[in-house]
């Protein structure tokens, strides 16, 4: 299996959100833990994160059996000699054009982290509720960002406020076991990723924002002032919008002379390219 996004839309999703700080969509379900006992709600429209764009699909077709080519996603996570982000992470190197793994191993975990905050804020906001994935399985197309399948999730009434479901299934659930096996296949420091997860996020306030414009942004903010996301960039709102930077950079400056800088990136130029330690 080779699990990827497309690196030129990973790019994409670094660039500076905007948004609005408020709550999430009127009339959205804020369970409690008074109903930790109460039956499975209704079957939420997964079709409609589509609309948004690639990165927020996720099929929930009916059948019982994932479409054909489709493998566990907890495949995705191995971090073993023979772990499939090894084999993708060369792909991108390739397709990037760079020499170094950790380079490559970056931007991967960019794109990647992008889908996953893609498919949960997206249902946050348009649905009320948050996929766990945990039964979920991937496919991976040529291009492009990876198909996720996952038998149809009820509405889970005891699970919390919008915040507390994005912050257990997206980061919990997948960006964190996502994060260790990428630092299995290259040498990227925690802080980096944090980096990555928080620039991911804003980028999907971005894109989300233009579909329902001021929904996401107290969701994102609430996310960026919790742990272990606290401390990783800065959110700032002003007449032109939100805009996001992090203070750690995903080195996709190192891609080669005139990659340039990301829209959140920490610094204003790129530094001076030196030669990978081998």
């Amino acid at each position: 299996m080779n699990p990827a996004p497309d690196p030129s839309r990973a790019t994409a999703n670094r660039s500076r959100g905007a948004a609005n700080p408020s709550r999430a969509t009127p009339g959205a379900a804020h369970p409690t833990s008074d109903a930790s006992h109460s039956a499975p709600g209704p079957l939420p429209d997964y079709r409609r994160l589509a609309a948004v764009g690639p990165y927020f699909a996720l099929d929930t077709s009916p059948g019982g059996a994932p479409p054909a080519g489709f493998r566990p996603l907890s495949e995705l996570y191995g971090t073993g000699p023979d772990a499939p982000l090894r084999a993708r992470l060369r792909v991108v190197a390739q397709r990037l054009g760079t020499a170094e793994p950790r380079v490559a191993a970056s931007i991967l975990h960019l794109g990647l982290a992008a889908r996953f905050w893609s498919v949960g804020l997206g249902s946050a906001v348009l649905l009320g509720t948050v996929p766990t994935l945990d039964h979920a399985w991937v496919r991976i197309p040529d291009q492009g960002p990876i198909d996720l399948w996952t038998p149809p999730e009820p509405v889970r009434p005891d699970a919390g406020t919008l915040a507390d479901q994005l912050h257990t299934a997206v980061l919990v659930g997948h960006v964190e076991p996502l994060a260790a096996a990428v630092r299995a296949a290259a040498p990227l420091s925690p802080r980096l990723l944090l980096g990555n997860t928080a620039s991911a996020l804003a980028g999907t306030l971005r894109v989300l924002d233009a579909h329902a414009p001021g929904a996401a942004g107290a969701l994102v903010a609430e996310l960026l002032d919790r742990p272990p996301l606290a401390g990783s960039g800065t959110l700032r709102t002003g007449p032109r919008g939100t805009a996001f930077r992090r203070n750690s950079c995903c080195l996709y400056y190192r891609v080669g002379p005139g990659a340039g800088l990301c829209g959140d990136c920490c610094f204003t130029e790129p530094p001076a390219l030196r030669k990978p330690n081998h």
